[in-house]
């Protein structure tokens, strides 16, 4: 068989000008472009000449895709890209939220898709290898615990095509996933500089691995600044893979997993069902579906003072998962979420209205929502509770 050899990109392109035909449109995709750049520093300089001299008369459309989302943005769409001003439209492809994520094993109860959701983000690659036909223990442990595993060593490889200096990244992100989410707190751990670590964060949150949390209603409080992990995937590897390195190759990855891994499954997916009831009530929310039309939703943390019964006043940390606001009619709803194998009772709901009245005076609570994976006591059924709604992780997949 015969390969065919180009001298120069010009005649690549040549070959493509002179095969297009003039009564039909073309479509010209050029997939990860990064690769290709990188070998060749020439390519979106040719492309630039190409698209002004010899295509601009062409009935033709050009789609440049690329998986490294740092270069897309530095060398592609900014100004200092030679193809800068010509693009018609950009797409940035997001994951899919955990509703779409379900329709890849459409058989699975609610918690497993939820599970399924939490290790693979939304991530579309990550949840085309996910098998139907088999249990979400068995993808787990065939993608994450065994050595020749698709996941296994995925962290290491998004690292690596995003950035340069790996090892201090790889030790930023490992701080934020076990639960250090201030600056100052991760560069002491790291020991680098605030504006060294601060960085690398920000490079991090352009790439969309790390979000910067803001408590809700005080946005412009930059004390109020939480660095967590925004890629569940990334979490998950984290939380579980670097300590079972060795393990793992040596091939026991399954023993780990059930030893380890799954009893803690439930503790782990809290944020990630926190993450997802927060969607869920935005999404009903836009639809008043609270008597008031939402138009974000976050979280809120802060200090609460305590009576105890013996008349004692003492401070401690407290946080709303999930607040949602209406900046039309300055309302709120807020929530709580457990994804645990207990059921929801009374003194959850009589916390989160005891918290209700921490949140800024400029909103006025409306609505309390509560999310559980095990469902609820009968203290709901025998209480006539106004403005309290009771959601299910099956209610959530409706």
């Amino acid at each position: 068989m015969s390969s065919a050899a180009f001298s120069s990109l010009e005649s690549v392109f040549d070959i493509i000008t002179n095969k297009l035909p003039d009564d039909q449109k073309t479509v010209l995709v050029i997939d990860e472009l990064p690769y290709w750049a990188e070998k060749d520093e020439a390519l979106l300089s040719v492309l630039q000449k190409y698209i002004d001299t010899r295509w601009n008369s062409k009935n033709m459309m050009i789609i440049l895709c690329g998986s490294a989302l740092s270069f897309m943005e530095k060398k592609v769409l900014s100004e200092k890209s030679p193809i800068f001003g010509r693009r018609d439209s950009q797409m940035k492809l997001e994951a899919f939220n955990y509703r779409d994520s379900a329709l890849f094993v459409p058989k699975y109860s609610a918690e497993d898709k939820a599970i399924c959701y939490g290790v693979t983000g939304g991530i579309a690659k990550y949840l085309s290898l996910f098998d139907p036909g088999k249990s979400l223990d068995e993808n787990i442990i065939r993608l994450f615990f065994n050595a020749d595993g698709y996941l296994f060593d995925e962290t290491r490889n998004l690292l690596v095509q995003e950035f340069s200096d790996v090892t201090l990244v790889n030790n930023i992100i490992e701080q934020v996933a076990s639960g250090e989410n201030a600056l100052n707190n991760i560069a002491a751990k790291v020991h680098e500089k605030d504006t060294t670590v601060l960085y690398s964060l920000e490079k991090l949150i352009d790439v969309g691995l790390v979000e910067k949390r803001k408590c809700i209603t005080e946005e412009n409080n930059k004390k109020k600044t939480q660095y967590v992990l925004r890629d569940h995937m990334l979490k998950f590897w984290y939380h579980f893979i670097p300590k079972a390195v060795s393990v793992i190759e040596m091939g026991q990855g399954e023993m780990y997993y059930k030893r380890v891994v799954k009893p803690q499954m439930h503790s782990y997916m809290g944020s990630v069902f926190e993450e997802m009831c927060r969607y869920y009530t935005l999404e009903k929310g836009i639809q008043g579906a609270y008597g008031s039309v939402l138009t974000q939703t976050g979280t809120w943390w802060g200090v609460e003072q305590i009576i105890d019964e013996d008349g004692k006043r003492y401070s401690q940390s407290s946080d709303i998962d999930v607040v949602g606001i209406s900046s039309i009619d300055k309302t709120a709803v807020i929530g709580e979420c457990k994804f645990k194998n207990e059921k929801i009772d009374k003194e959850i709901y009589e916390t989160l209205l005891r918290r209700s009245k921490l949140l800024s005076g400029n909103y006025h609570v409306i609505c309390f929502l509560l999310f559980s994976l095990s469902g609820f006591t009968k203290w709901f059924d025998k209480e006539d509770i106004q403005n309290k709604i009771t959601i299910t992780v099956e209610d959530m997949y409706l």
